[in-house]
């Protein structure tokens, strides 16, 4: 396997068509044969690229799946070698490019990322796997990719639901950034720029889901917030949804959408300044509302209870939420956390 070198920025690339250079883009890695990842659902996807490689097409694995359990990642890491590939192209969302990062992480080997969704994990050194039940969240140079392509081309024939999710997922981590220990003026500019991206692009990508222009402005927000998220620390919304997508396998983009309001109403209550910038962008009078009112605007997914949550599962969410302390704006209390989750059940406004 090769030594992946130290890594620093990434190649990052915008526009139409570009997923057919990716070629190119293993021959500029120094590479020869790349393994091509998917989730099952996106077999085609990753078949096409496999076709545009030829002879630089090592194969495709496409069991992919949420959380990236460590399960998948050890078949992943056996095919790997079988077929002796030396990168890998992940073609996908989050779920595909948190096993790239897994597999780069034991292997070492580069990795190119063609982004599908706007989850923005490609743009982060971050990576989350589950194992028995819990998942668990390392930051670490090594899962950094080398190459990213965002093709508008391809989020073109993304599903309306999966696109509102995806993209309040990646607001998700601009929302909590404008709040973190470690924030800084670049970190805060990068945040503004990728939610005001969405708050832009989002309503025209659902007006005309085939708005190229308007999806590279979703896919450059996407961006943005990725690599906001790689910068510094987050805290109660974050962790909320690892405990909550970990220990009852719920969708990874549906839970962050859902919690994203109510986790920032909790906090604006501490640092109403910081997160100021969040109503001047998306409208209404506190951060938290504007955020759910947005969300009921673009038709996402509002009550833990739609994901098939159970009200006495609350209770032992609430517990793990709290078990061990994190950085956060406003003290995190058992029963604070039990009410949010109980508003985040129902669907109502955050209170």
């Amino acid at each position: 396997m090769l030594t992946k070198p130290s890594p620093s920025s990434p190649r990052v690339l915008f526009g139409s068509g570009l997923r057919h250079m990716v070629a190119e883009e293993v021959a500029r890695l120094g590479c020869q044969h790349a393994l091509v990842l998917s989730t099952p659902q996106q077999c085609d996807s990753a078949m096409a690229i496999a076709e545009t490689l030829g002879d630089k097409a090592a194969g495709i694995f496409a069991r992919a799946t949420m959380h990236t359990p460590v399960s998948v990642t050890d078949e992943a890491v056996a095919h790997l070698r079988d077929v002796n590939a030396d990168c890998i192209i992940a073609i996908g969302g989050g779920s595909t490019t948190g096993l790239g990062k897994a597999i780069a992480l034991r292997t070492g080997v580069p990795q190119i990322v063609i982004p599908t969704t706007y989850a923005g994990s490609e743009a982060t050194p971050i990576l989350g796997q589950t194992e028995n039940g819990v998942k668990n969240t390392l930051t670490d140079e090594r899962v950094q990719p080398e190459v990213i392509l965002y093709d508008p081309e391809l989020v073109t024939s993304l599903p309306t639901a999966m696109t509102v999710t995806s993209a309040l997922n990646a607001i998700a981590h601009a929302a909590e950034a404008l709040y973190a220990q470690n924030r800084t003026d670049h970190s805060d500019a990068l945040a503004l720029e990728g939610m005001q991206h969405f708050a832009d692009g989002l309503p025209a990508v659902l007006q005309n889901p085939t708005d190229a222009e308007a999806r590279e402005k979703t896919l450059r927000g996407a961006y943005a917030c990725g690599a906001v998220l790689g910068q510094v620390g987050m805290a109660l919304h974050h962790k909320l949804c690892h405990t909550l997508g970990g220990s009852l396998n719920l969708p990874h983009a549906d839970t962050h959408a859902i919690i994203l309001p109510h986790a920032i109403h909790y906090n604006a209550r501490a640092v109403p300044d910081h997160l100021k910038p969040v109503t001047d962008i998306f409208g209404g009078t506190a951060p938290g509302l504007s955020l759910h009112a947005f969300a009921t605007k673009m038709n996402a997914p509002l009550a833990l209870q739609d994901l098939g949550v159970t009200e006495a599962q609350l209770d032992h969410a609430a517990d793990l939420a709290t078990q061990k302390p994190y950085p956060n704006p406003a003290p995190i209390t058992r029963d604070g956390i039990r009410h949010l989750l109980q508003a985040a059940w129902t669907g109502t406004a955050p209170t």
